[in-house]
């Protein structure tokens, strides 16, 4: 069974979002954590996008994008 020590992207992305939660704590907004994340990321030279729109499939049905 594949983790996620096994891919070095999803390794550092989690290491972020554990460091971030470390720094911060819990009880925060979750628009917090985000920029925090974001600005982790961006320390480990990691590239992201905030809230990017999707368009979701489910059985072969378009859900609509919010």
């Amino acid at each position: 069974m594949a983790t996620f020590k096994n891919d070095p992207l999803s390794y550092k992305v989690i290491g972020c979002a554990l460091e971030v939660y470390k720094t911060l704590g819990p009880g925060l907004l979750e628009k917090v954590y985000q920029k925090a994340l974001m600005k982790e990321l961006e320390l480990k030279s990691l590239k992201a996008e905030m809230e990017v729109q999707l368009v979701l499939y489910t059985k072969e049905m378009r859900l609509a994008k919010d």
